[in-house]
C-alpha cells in the first residue's frame, strides 16, 4: 500500500539578504506590496522587514512595465496585499535572482504523514509530495516521518533496506518515492 506524505509550508520563509542599517542578514516578508505608477509604466515591490532593526527593504516584483501588460487579477492582488501572492512570489526563482536573495525554510514547513498506521508492514512504499518548492534533506523527512533518528535512517540506507530512485543525500524540493523493507 502506498502512503502519501506532504511537505507543506506553515509560514513564509525568511529572506536572506544583508541589511544596510545593521549587521543582520535576515528579513521577514511583511505581506504588503507597494505599487507605483508613472504615466503608463508601473513598478511593484514586495516589502520585507529586517529581523534585527525593522528596516524595510523592497523586493522588485515589476519594474517599468506597461500597465496594460499586467494582468488585471495580478494588479488587484497587489493592491489588496494578498498573502497568497506573497508566498507565490517568494517561490519564483526569477524574483529571487533579480533581487539577489535566498530563502531560509527552517521552521517554516511541516510534514503531514496522514497518520502512522501500517508501520508494522513488511514493505512500506511512501510517496513524498511538496506543496511548495521547499528544499529539505530526504533523510530528515524520513526520520521525522518514522520518528527515528537521522543516523538510523542513514544506517537503513547503507544496509539497503531503504531504497529510492533518487539520491537521498543532499537536498530535494521535488516529489520523490522511497521503499522501506523491514
Amino acid at each position: 500500500m502506498l502512503k502519501i506524505w506532504v511537505v507543506m509550508p506553515t509560514c513564509p520563509p525568511i529572506v536572506l539578504r544583508r541589511c544596510h542599517a545593521c549587521p543582520a542578514d535576515r528579513f521577514r516578508a511583511s505581506g504588503k506590496f507597494r505599487v507605483n505608477a508613472n504615466h503608463k509604466l508601473i513598478d511593484a515591490w514586495l516589502l520585507a522587514l529586517c529581523t534585527g532593526c525593522g528596516e524595510t527593504v523592497k523586493l522588485t516584483v515589476l519594474e517599468r512595465v506597461n500597465v496594460r501588460s499586467v494582468p488585471p487579477g495580478l494588479l488587484a492582488r497587489l493592491h489588496a496585499n494578498d498573502p497568497a501572492l506573497t508566498a507565490e512570489l517568494l517561490q519564483d526563482p526569477a524574483l529571487r535572482h533579480r533581487n539577489r536573495v535566498a530563502l531560509d525554510w527552517d521552521g517554516a514547513w511541516r510534514l503531514d504523514t496522514g497518520g502512522s498506521d501500517d508501520l508494522d508492514q513488511e514493505v512500506i512504499d511512501v510517496s513524498v509530495r511538496f506543496a511548495a518548492r521547499i528544499p529539505v534533506r530526504p533523510v530528515r523527512l524520513i526520520a521525522e516521518g518514522f520518528a527515528v533518528s537521522r543516523a538510523e535512517v542513514e544506517r537503513l540506507i547503507a544496509a539497503g533496506t531503504l531504497v529510492s530512485a533518487v539520491r537521498l543525500s543532499g537536498k530535494l524540493s521535488g516529489d520523490f518515492t522511497f521503499t522501506l523493507k523491514r
